[in-house]
């Protein structure tokens, strides 16, 4: 398989991936049920935030953020090549994907971030547990679903970026998030 493919994700970016997938997904279906695990997958997804951060200033060139986030110009161009069917394939994240990662761990640490005041609101525990937060506990709800609804709709529409992609270019992105390696570039 390395013959004839280049590994573009590392090891930690691919178990960083799956880890948040599987971290968020729990943390949505233990809501209402299981309190305490989903407080600590709340948790798990904050230190995975966390985690990512210093890898994207620091990690192998892909897992860069220099290497994805685009400015205006190039995202816009990007999209409406892609639009057309003309976008060109990248060996790491396209302009459009590189957003949808900024965005998403963006979301994701607001809505981590919401929950552990959430819970100094509603149960005065936590790292926040001896603050005055109950008095906004309404407010820190709505923001908490809020931030958790726009993560779904953002997963969703990562889902769909990801399917179009691996559609048009003819390739399997999952696999290659599991196994690290894509076909290279042929130009």
């Amino acid at each position: 398989m390395t013959d004839m493919m280049t590994l573009v994700w590392d090891p930690f970016i691919r178990l960083f991936h799956w880890a948040l997938a599987l971290a968020f997904c729990t943390a949505y279906m233990t809501g209402d049920g299981y309190y305490e695990l989903h407080l600590w997958l709340g948790y798990t997804v904050l230190a995975l935030v966390l985690m990512r951060l210093p890898w994207g200033l620091l990690g192998p060139r892909h897992a860069r953020f220099q290497d994805f986030v685009a400015g205006p110009r190039r995202t816009l161009a990007y999209a409406a090549a892609f639009l057309r069917g003309r976008a060109a394939r990248h060996l790491g994240h396209n302009p459009l994907a590189g957003w949808m990662i900024v965005l998403l761990l963006l979301v994701l640490t607001i809505t981590a971030l919401s929950g552990i005041t959430l819970d100094a609101a509603e149960n005065r525990s936590g790292p926040l547990g001896s603050t005055r937060l109950f008095i906004y506990g309404d407010i820190i709800e709505a923001a908490h679903l809020l931030s958790t609804n726009l993560a779904l709709a953002l997963i969703g529409l990562h889902l769909a970026g990801v399917a179009a992609t691996s559609w048009m270019y003819r390739e399997n992105l999952p696999a290659a998030m599991i196994t690290g390696y894509k076909r290279p570039h042929t130009d």
